[in-house]
């Protein structure tokens, strides 16, 4: 049993809605290859998703609505894990970044450097990301205060 069955709280949910924003966009080709499960696998983990909930999401990830963090860290972050998703086979079509669009906005971006933000993250997942570089990148296309 993990603490967040113990003591749920709106983190817990918010981390399983994000959970199956990732599933979703795994699944834009209706199949999730083993790339990607290796990386829900290991993100399951840092958003201690249960096994039942990784099951749950994987039979239903609809049943979830997005659910946009507060935190500009936290947006910068989810980002982060759904542009990797998004990119993991490192082929930027203009359906992944129109998508990726969508979700900065839905993520709490400002529309405004959008744009700006879809190429820099586009660009970043070609390479092996790290964490706190995209942030870096992030925050440098969105000069809007945090």
């Amino acid at each position: 049993m993990s603490i967040s069955d113990l003591y749920p709280t709106g983190l817990h949910e918010q981390n399983l809605a994000h959970f199956a924003s990732l599933v979703r966009i795994a699944l834009r080709d209706d199949k999730i290859n083993s790339k990607e499960r290796l990386l829900l696998e290991r993100l399951s983990i840092r958003l201690d998703i249960s096994t039942a909930d990784f099951n749950d999401i994987l039979k239903n990830p609809l049943k979830y609505p997005m659910v946009s963090p507060v935190s500009y860290e936290d947006r910068l972050e989810h980002l982060f894990d759904l542009a990797k998703m998004m990119f993991l086979d490192r082929n930027p079509t203009i359906d992944k970044t129109s998508m990726m669009g969508r979700i900065a906005v839905e993520l709490g971006f400002p529309a405004e450097n959008v744009r700006n933000i879809v190429k820099n993250a586009t660009s970043f997942f070609l390479k092996e990301p790290e964490l706190e570089d995209f942030k870096k990148i992030i925050k440098k296309s969105n000069p809007i205060s945090h």
